[in-house]
């Protein structure tokens, strides 16, 4: 399995219970992976009435941010609703397969902010991980994507989980 796990997220938690939970899940990871790092990088503000341009610039201010963040060695999944859904055990499979099939010991997730993620955040990435078509708030998917790193790592171990 991975070795280091980044998440470079845009924004920052601001309610308690996220980062009550954000924690849980850090420390549950901690027997798991040598290395656990959350990264917050600052989002962009935009008018609710912002043009596409500003929306796009928006999102190249926070990719600029996201990817000098970012390592050449690292494998980045970037979390984008247009991307790849596996089930639990799948995700635990792919994984698990980075580091023994593709050599991969450095894996980085990206969150993007409210707008999503520049075009050249998801160029750089080597997988486009979707939760779904739904839309969720960049805090819940930080909880929900340590949550599932968590239970990858579960499964690959043969550990129980609950299903």
């Amino acid at each position: 399995m991975v070795q280091r796990i980044r998440v470079i997220a845009v924004g920052k938690l601001r309610e308690a219970f996220w980062r009550d939970a954000e924690a849980e899940y850090r420390k549950r990871l901690s027997g798991y992976t040598t290395r656990l790092e959350v990264i917050e990088v600052g989002d962009e503000p935009t008018p609710d009435n912002a043009s596409p341009a500003q929306e796009d610039a928006a999102r190249l201010r926070e990719a600029e941010r996201i990817l000098a963040r970012l390592s050449e060695r690292e494998h980045v999944i970037a979390l984008d609703s247009a991307g790849r859904a596996f089930s639990s055990p799948a995700f635990a499979a792919h994984l698990q397969n980075l580091a023994t099939q593709g050599g991969v010991s450095d894996v980085a997730f990206v969150i993007g902010g409210s707008l999503g993620l520049h075009e050249s955040v998801r160029a750089r990435a080597g997988l486009l991980l979707s939760f779904g078509a739904f839309t969720f708030p960049h805090q819940l998917m930080r909880v929900v994507l340590l949550e599932q790193v968590y239970r990858a790592f579960k499964i690959a171990r043969g550990e129980p989980y609950h299903k």
